[in-house]
């Protein structure tokens, strides 16, 4: 940044926001920055990246997540992004069945496995998917715990 002739404090400011693991509080957070009329928001995963494109059409986003944009609605193609956002994926979510497949070969073939899955999450469709096939294609009992919020969570690891 200096390279460049940014100066933190002087002439770039970064003003961080952390929903504290409720994300429920990100679209608030999003729009409190909007209000500020911030030059780019800069979002780590993928649920401050759509609560930041929920929040503004006008300022730039910069989006990191490890699952495919499209797939999720924060760009309409990879090689036109359109709108106001564009970032980098890491398409993780894509690793779900190797994953699974790794666990399968740790575990006895008769043992089912289980998922939990955090519905407010918008990676947890796919990965369920994804995880839902891969333990079909092995052969293997997959039990899927959805949760919404962490007070559900004792319930489900019981269920499991």
């Amino acid at each position: 940044m200096n390279d460049a002739g940014y100066v933190g404090g002087r002439n770039v400011l970064f003003d961080y926001r952390f929903a504290d693991g409720q994300g429920d509080r990100l679209p608030m957070l999003a729009a409190d920055l909007v209000r500020r009329q911030v030059a780019v928001l800069v979002a780590n995963t993928t649920p401050p990246a759509l609560a930041a494109k929920a929040a503004t059409t006008t300022i730039p986003i910069v989006f990191m997540t490890g699952v495919d944009p499209v797939e999720v609605g924060l760009v309409a193609s990879f090689n036109r992004p359109g709108a106001n956002l564009t970032g980098v994926t890491f398409l993780s979510n894509k690793l779900v069945a190797k994953r699974l497949e790794l666990l399968a070969a740790f575990v006895s073939p008769a043992a089912p496995i289980g998922m939990l899955a955090h519905t407010r999450n918008p990676n947890t469709v796919a990965d369920v998917r994804d995880a839902l096939a891969a333990s079909a294609a092995l052969g293997r009992t997959l039990y899927v715990e959805r949760v919404a919020s962490l007070s559900e969570l004792d319930a489900a690891v019981a269920a499991l």
